[in-house]
């Protein structure tokens, strides 16, 4: 059996995707390939794809406790207990294709950000920055009520998408197909538009308090929004009609988990890292950290910004830290030391959003200076 290999620049279930042919580990009937998550858009772990009955399967190994130092003997014992298929004959092979999967947790960690652009993206301050999966275009929200869409390599303004009665406030890409952008407002409505024309596909009314916050299921098949209204909604993307209302709920039963302290003012951002074993928080008091979410302890404190953190968000990778402040500054921090890496510097205002690309080797940044800066 031919082993396939999905080309990292194809988006995983796209119908149109090209495949590399003979560049997976055949194992018998089996074979083994590299993989990236849909839910994450991260390397999680290995498939195994099989037969049986003339019908092709999958089963995932889960590789979340992967890092670049962990021991690759060891670790493949382990699988090869609870796979038996990966006999002792293909143990190399599948050590092989461990290392070349550290060897991709390790890109971009000890890489230097320099300015490769500025842009005068608004006429009104930037509310939020997002780039798509290839780190291709990028797309910046407004008071001045728009979105715009951009070429990251050129700076050109590619589409402005206009509509809103409002302030732009919430913005995302479908990650990982990047074919369609969503756009949040206070004016209680999304709208879900299309990347190459720019053209609004429809407009999801039902909140009756501005939109805050909104994202995309890993399918695209749904987008959620979050609402001062205190409700958050699911919206069915093909027919524009709302799916769902929810309240505010604990995902596996609806109990009280636990409580984070240490910050001496209100929380204004966190985020998961890629694995889910980490949790970052970023306040008013000027300080963030990292908690461990088996634990619910501070392993980290992030200190030196000099105003309140608007924004923080983890590099693909997990091992850094990307804040945004109302000090002007971004800064790129250890996930698990606290240490401050690197400032980015040039912005003339508070920062309100910051970002990775998918790879994390580029940084975007929006400021209430009215522009955005391109970090490489």
């Amino acid at each position: 059996m031919i082993c396939r290999v999905r080309s990292g620049s194809e988006s995983p279930g796209s119908s149109n995707a090209t495949f590399q042919e003979g560049c997976g580990l055949p194992l018998g009937n089996y074979c083994l390939n590299d993989y990236l998550t849909m839910k994450s858009y991260h390397l999680a772990g290995i498939m195994l794809e099989y037969e049986t009955s003339g019908e092709l399967k999958t089963k995932c190994i889960d590789l979340l406790n992967l890092s670049p130092s962990t021991d690759v003997n060891a670790l493949v014992e382990e699988i090869q207990k609870a796979e038996p298929v990966i006999t002792a004959s293909r143990s190399d092979q599948v050590k092989l294709l461990l290392r070349r999967l550290q060897d991709k947790l390790r890109q971009h960690s000890n890489h230097q950000f320099y300015l490769f652009k500025v842009l005068r993206a608004h006429i009104l301050p930037l509310t939020n920055v997002a780039l798509n999966k290839s780190g291709s275009c990028f797309i910046t929200g407004s008071y001045d009520r728009t979105c715009k869409l951009w070429d990251t390599a050129s700076g050109e303004e590619l589409h402005t998408l206009e509509g809103h009665r409002n302030v732009v406030y919430a913005i995302a890409f479908n990650n990982p197909y990047g074919d369609k952008i969503a756009t949040g407002s206070f004016d209680k409505t999304c709208k879900l538009w299309s990347v190459d024309t720019g053209k609004c596909y429809h407009t999801f009314r039902g909140h009756t308090a501005e939109i805050v916050c909104l994202s995309f299921n890993p399918q695209s098949t749904l987008v959620a929004t979050g609402s001062m209204d205190t409700t958050a909604k699911l919206w069915d993307i093909q027919n524009g009609e709302e799916a769902l209302t929810l309240t505010l709920w604990d995902a596996a039963n609806g109990k009280y988990v636990a409580t984070l302290t240490g910050h001496d003012d209100e929380i204004l951002d966190s985020c998961f890292d890629y694995t889910g074993k980490l949790i970052a928080t970023a306040s008013a008091d000027g300080t963030a950290r990292v908690f461990s979410a088996a634990t619910r302890k501070c392993i980290a404190r992030l200190e030196g910004h000099e105003g309140e953190i608007s924004k923080i968000s983890f590099n693909p990778q997990g091992n850094r830290l990307l804040t945004g402040s109302a000090d002007k500054t971004a800064r790129i921090w250890d996930a698990q030391t606290g240490q401050c890496l690197q400032v980015l510097e040039g912005h003339t205002d508070e920062i309100f959003s910051c970002a990775f690309n998918y790879k994390g080797n580029i940084i975007i940044t929006g400021s209430k200076d009215n522009t955005c800066r391109i970090w490489r």
